[in-house]
C-alpha cells in the first residue's frame, strides 16, 4: 500500500518546510498587527522624534540658517519673535 518506500520524497520535505515557514511569517506579522493596533496612546502614529513639536522645529531650522550664514542676525531676531508670537521683535527693513 504505501509508495516511494515508505517515506516522504524530497518534494514532500520541501512543501512541508516551506509550509511552516509561511504559516509561521503569517502567524507572527498577525501579532504584531495587533499589537500595533491596540498599543495604548499611539493611536497608529509613530512616536514623534525629539523635537519634533512645530515651533521648536522651526526655530532648529531658523538657527540652523543662522549658523550657515544665510541670513543675518536681524532677520533672525525677527523671525524668532515671529515664531513665538512676540511681535516686538525688530521691524523688517
Amino acid at each position: 500500500m504505501y509508495w516511494n518506500g515508505h517515506g516522504m520524497g524530497a518534494w514532500g520535505w520541501f512543501a512541508m518546510s516551506f509550509t511552516t515557514l509561511v504559516l509561521s511569517a503569517l502567524v507572527l506579522a498577525a501579532v504584531v498587527l495587533v499589537v500595533r493596533a491596540f498599543r495604548p496612546g499611539t493611536e497608529g502614529r509613530a512616536a514623534p522624534e525629539p523635537g519634533a513639536f512645530p515651533t521648536e522645529r522651526a526655530e532648529n531650522v531658523l538657527a540652523d540658517r543662522f549658523a550657515r550664514g544665510e541670513i543675518d542676525d536681524e532677520e533672525y531676531q525677527r523671525r524668532l519673535a515671529v515664531l513665538r508670537g512676540n511681535a516686538t521683535g525688530p521691524k523688517p527693513r
